[in-house]
């Protein structure tokens, strides 16, 4: 679909606008919640009780992200579960500033869980509830996908670039800024409504799948090996990533508001990359081949946490931290490619929830308190060599362990560009 031809279809605008103003409305305040964790201006907590709280919050999303999908599965187009996760977002800053904080400080244990469950009904699970029901609107409605999803990307950048010095201010406004953006998404949840004779009527494939279809895979044996390269390299980076390395590299300015300001303005310029790097990473597949694109994301992922081990500059950190632009499409677009190759088509979106999303998840939360307890003694460089070094043992593990894409092939044939230009078939 032409952009022209979907800036005239009422219902890509509205899962545009509703994708926009959540992803905002996270961004402004996510991108620095390790920060405010962790230093004077927030609560303060070592890294040991830092990882507690990640790790709740991944429990939490775990199992809010399989109601919520069971629930929408049910719902269909309705958005019964939106309106719930909007109104959580309209509340976030008055939950920060009066609720969790005080928790936090006063009574930890309670603040962790109250927080686990809140921002995982608001934010942490909702992002993949409202990426569900704008996809089947996109099926229903004749849009693209990809258009109206971009928008959200958009919005989190936008805001990103903004939150570093609404931080070095006060963090309450990022919080603040959080539910007035949270607001307009309710608003548009509210008053922006598709067909009524359509949206509610739509018989759609359940898109979650049961607890009994997702045991049963986990006797598959190749799916387990995809599970401990997962395991062993996206959540040992998302660790780092989201827990570690803002801090990091705030404290390597002068000044922590300049440091916040800076990393504010470069996390929004890398998820740009990142969105531009979605478009790219594709042709780049087709060329070199689903494994090869695979083992290329784990590579770079490795780089990049060993690069910001080795140097300790801001610019060089700063180049460094670029290579998230990259590492993320790699991986993301390759392993759901990968499930659609070798497994059974039909199997390729319960497959991507047990062997990535769940596995990832409780990754997490088993690696959270460690990792950040080992931060707490050996300090973030040397965490960083070890988390770069598990991350390439996985890399050697998957070179061994990966199927190359013309190996038992039981889904959708992969062919690069060199391969339709000769004819060649898969068998």
């Amino acid at each position: 679909m032409a952009f022209s031809q979907a800036l005239r279809n009422r219902s890509y605008l509205h899962a545009s606008a509703t994708l926009l103003t959540f992803f905002a409305s996270w961004g402004i305040w996510w991108s620095f919640f390790s920060p405010w964790l962790t230093d004077a201006k927030g609560i303060g907590l070592d890294g040991a009780n830092q990882g507690t709280v990640y790790s709740a919050n991944s429990l939490a999303t775990l199992v809010i992200m399989l109601v919520y999908g069971t629930i929408q599965d049910r719902l269909g187009l309705r958005r019964h579960l939106v309106l719930l996760a909007s109104v959580a977002m309209s509340l976030v800053g008055p939950f920060f500033i009066f609720v969790y904080e005080p928790l936090l400080r006063h009574h930890f244990a309670i603040g962790v869980v109250v927080g686990a469950v809140y921002l995982s009904l608001g934010y942490l699970a909702a992002a993949g509830l409202l990426e569900a029901v704008a996809e089947r609107l996109s099926r229903r409605y004749g849009f693209e996908y990809g258009q109206s999803r971009a928008w959200g990307s958009f919005g989190y950048a936008v805001v990103a670039l903004a939150a570093g010095f609404l931080y070095s201010v006060n963090p309450e406004l990022n919080f603040i800024l959080g539910s007035v953006l949270g607001v307009i998404c309710l608003l548009i949840t509210i008053f922006w409504r598709d067909a009524k004779s359509e949206a509610g009527h739509v018989a759609i494939e359940p898109s979650t799948p049961s607890l009994q279809e997702m045991v049963a895979l986990l006797g598959m044996p190749r799916l387990w090996k995809i599970i401990v390269l997962v395991f062993f390299s996206w959540t040992f980076y998302t660790v780092f990533d989201q827990q570690m390395f803002p801090n990091y590299y705030i404290a390597l300015f002068s000044s922590h508001d300049r440091g916040q300001q800076v990393y504010g303005t470069l996390n929004a310029i890398q998820v740009f990359g990142e969105a531009a790097m979605m478009a790219v990473v594709p042709v780049l597949m087709k060329r070199i081949g689903v494994r090869n694109t695979l083992l290329l994301g784990v590579t770079v992922m490795c780089l990049r946490i060993g690069g910001c081990a080795l140097f300790h500059d801001p610019v060089m950190v700063s180049i460094v931290k670029m290579f998230h632009s990259l590492e993320v499409p790699l991986c993301i677009l390759s392993i759901f490619r990968y499930f659609t190759l070798h497994f059974a088509s039909k199997l390729s979106a319960t497959l991507y929830m047990v062997g990535f999303q769940i596995a990832s998840q409780i990754g997490v939360v088993v690696l959270s308190p460690a990792l950040g307890s080992l931060r707490d003694h050996v300090g973030y460089r040397p965490t960083f060599v070890v988390i770069a070094v598990v991350v390439a043992c996985a890399g050697i593990y998957g070179w061994f362990t990966i199927k190359r894409d013309d190996q038992d092939v039981e889904g959708d044939p992969f062919l690069r560009s060199g391969d339709v230009a000769k004819g060649k078939v898969l068998a």
